[in-house]
């Protein structure tokens, strides 16, 4: 089966927008046998991924078309993936596009990379701080900003320097453990059960 994703991230530069297609390819490999693999699209901004995906819902080619977001935030308990896209973004699920065409990495990408902290030692080396990321195991309920805090605090004093997301996060993301974080987010196994499938 034929899938596209349209993917938040890469900005607005070639050379990012290759790297951000390129993480979530090497991310899905992991899951995804050959030839079932989903064709990633990077779209940049969150609001353009949304437009790509409302156009590309009617491309022939693909079986399947998914938008893949950031949460941006906590997902109140009972709320499914519209029901927060609605609230958050004022997006509305597309009359053509199935009730599970959309997901998100709750609250955002870095949160992902919370639950395979070994990759993360593993890429900053020396002087990595572990201790400095949150102990809690339930990565989509620890806040966006204690995330990006805790990775520049994991991450100041390493040859790599303090985290930065064009530079490390699309290496990090190629290198996370998918299982780990299907382990850890609940939204990110219903994105891998939909892509599995």
């Amino acid at each position: 089966m034929s899938i596209k994703i349209y993917v938040e991230g890469g900005g607005n530069q070639k050379r990012t927008i290759q790297a951000c297609r390129a993480a979530f390819s090497k991310y899905f490999e992991k899951i995804v046998p050959p030839g079932a693999r989903p064709r990633i699209v990077a779209c940049g901004s969150r609001q353009q991924a949304f437009n790509d995906f409302t156009k590309g819902l009617t491309d022939p080619d693909y079986e399947r078309v998914l938008l893949l977001v950031d949460s941006e935030g906590p997902v109140l308990t009972g709320d499914d993936t519209w029901t927060h896209l609605r609230k958050h973004s004022r997006w509305n699920k597309p009359n053509h596009a199935p009730q599970n065409a959309a997901h998100m990495m709750v609250q955002c990408m870095e949160s992902w990379f919370l639950a395979d902290k070994e990759s993360l030692q593993k890429f900053y080396g020396q002087h990595f701080n572990i201790g400095a990321l949150p102990a809690r195991a339930e990565i989509e309920l620890i806040p966006k900003a204690d995330v990006s805090n805790s990775l520049a605090n994991a991450t100041q004093h390493t040859p790599k320097g303090q985290y930065h997301k064009t530079r490390h996060g699309f290496d990090l993301l190629g290198l996370v453990d998918p299982h780990k974080v299907e382990a850890a987010s609940p939204f990110a196994e219903q994105l891998h059960q939909h892509v599995r499938r």
